[in-house]
């Protein structure tokens, strides 16, 4: 995989996540979420992680999947399609 492919996923995604984990957070308070019926014996910091890291998870394959679907361009050169991301 292409370094640069892999910034144009991770890098959006990070920042959907970042806003994304703000306003959720803003709506709901950690301790007030309970995980199969009992409260996470976790810090809210800890919670305010795993959230930002699962959200992020989420829209890096919503990137990586904008990506994968993306037209190629057909190189001149060559009959191998280049996808147009380099």
């Amino acid at each position: 995989m292409k370094y640069r492919l892999l910034i144009w996923i991770l890098w959006p995604s990070f920042l959907v996540a970042g806003m994304a984990e703000g306003l959720l957070f803003t709506v709901i308070h950690p301790q007030d979420l309970l995980f199969f019926g009992y409260h996470p014996d976790i810090s809210d910091e800890g919670i305010y992680t795993i959230g930002f890291f699962v959200i992020w998870t989420f829209c890096a394959i919503s990137s990586a999947l904008t990506a994968y679907i993306l037209p190629g361009i057909e190189s001149s050169d060559s009959k191998e399609v280049d996808r147009g991301l380099i």
